[in-house]
């Protein structure tokens, strides 16, 4: 079992998950134009925290992970909810191709971090999008380790100049980026404020 599996019945009793999955959504829904008729995929979402925030917005949203467990809980909340316009997809864009599907809009929260071929999930993102189709990232800026700590093997955030460039390389266009929401932790050295990025962009 996975670390993400271990922790998917509890992930979301946490409120700051879903205040910052809250805060990302706000701010998507204010700079894509035309959400209401969009086919979304969230990738690494999870328990579909800031898919499920779009739902209302959009036409119709899929759920995409690795995890097994995180994706259970999902389904759980869509048939609870009877939320008809959402489903869920196992999906590891880390490890093959990207499927043979599309989407109006790809968006992805705190991921992207996790993900050591940051150029390879890009292009990835790139073909499950048709051109003018859009892309959402969000996640922390360059920090010093000190937001996962010792031992996490990931991106220690990312510096906006260097992903705009990787962007555009990728194939996209229009790069836009603003800072929706702020995450407070506790660090050994006291408590720390993550300023959490949004990345807005469009497939060329």
């Amino acid at each position: 079992m996975s670390d993400f599996d271990a922790k998917a019945r509890t992930w979301d009793e946490d409120a700051a998950k879903r205040e910052r999955a809250a805060s990302v959504a706000e701010a998507i829904a204010a700079r894509v134009p035309e959400l209401a008729g969009k086919r979304i995929l969230e990738y690494g979402a999870g328990t579909g925290l800031l898919g499920l925030a779009l739902r209302p917005r959009v036409a119709e949203v899929t759920l995409a992970d690795s995890s097994r467990e995180m994706l259970a809980v999902a389904r759980e909340k869509i048939a609870a909810g009877g939320l008809a316009n959402v489903r869920t997809l196992e999906l590891d864009l880390a490890a093959g191709a990207a499927p043979e599907l599309r989407f109006d809009l790809v968006c992805t929260l705190m991921t992207l971090h996790h993900i050591p071929d940051l150029d390879g999930i890009l292009a990835a993102f790139h073909r499950l999008l048709p051109p003018g189709g859009w892309l959402c990232a969000a996640d922390l800026d360059r920090e010093d380790g000190s937001f996962h700590g010792p031992g996490f093997t990931g991106h220690n955030g990312f510096d906006r100049a260097d992903l705009q460039a990787r962007l555009e390389r990728a194939g996209f266009r229009g790069v836009r980026f603003s800072t929706p929401h702020v995450v407070e932790r506790e660090t050994p050295a006291g408590r720390k404020r993550f300023p959490v990025f949004l990345a807005v962009a469009e497939r060329a």
